[in-house]
């Protein structure tokens, strides 16, 4: 199993991790969030990730913690980046919701799908949704008629 560690801007890293308890209560334990505080040094955050890393994976069940930030160059991508390995941790940046919900879901996959998982999942999350109804909307070649009825 993989942990995954959030490191965002105040208050984004632990709003996020609620997100995911909300959805996966179960995932707790191998899910932490720290907020970057505007005034605080980024070695205090450094050292706090330390911490936090200590903390995912003193079991021996975790074999590597995904490290998800918030913008790549920020202070919190920075601090991420003097963490990971490469090998046992690995770093995504531009986190969002589908993201980790995604991870969450794929924490048992070994490190490197997970990564590949998450940034589909973090893509795939971002469209845009139209504003008419969708019984107006332009039909799809592969949709069948008889699937267009509304609940």
């Amino acid at each position: 199993m993989n942990a995954i560690l959030i490191i965002a801007h105040a208050p984004l890293a632990h709003a996020l991790r609620q997100c995911a308890l909300h959805v996966f209560p179960d995932c707790g334990a191998h899910l932490a969030a720290i907020d970057v505080q505007p005034n605080l040094p980024p070695e205090e955050t450094l050292a706090t990730a330390r911490i936090a890393i200590s903390q995912l994976t003193r079991s021996g069940a975790v074999k590597g913690v995904l490290v998800l930030t918030d913008i790549f160059g920020a202070t919190p991508s920075n601090v991420a980046q003097k963490l990971v390995d490469g090998a046992k941790s690995r770093l995504i940046t531009g986190v969002n919701l589908p993201m980790l919900l995604r991870s969450v879901s794929y924490r048992n996959e070994p490190l490197e799908a997970l990564v590949s998982r998450a940034v589909i999942g973090g893509t795939q999350g971002v469209m845009q949704v139209a504003i008419t109804a969708p019984q107006n909307q332009p039909r799809r070649n592969n949709e069948q008629d008889n699937h267009d009825h509304q609940q």
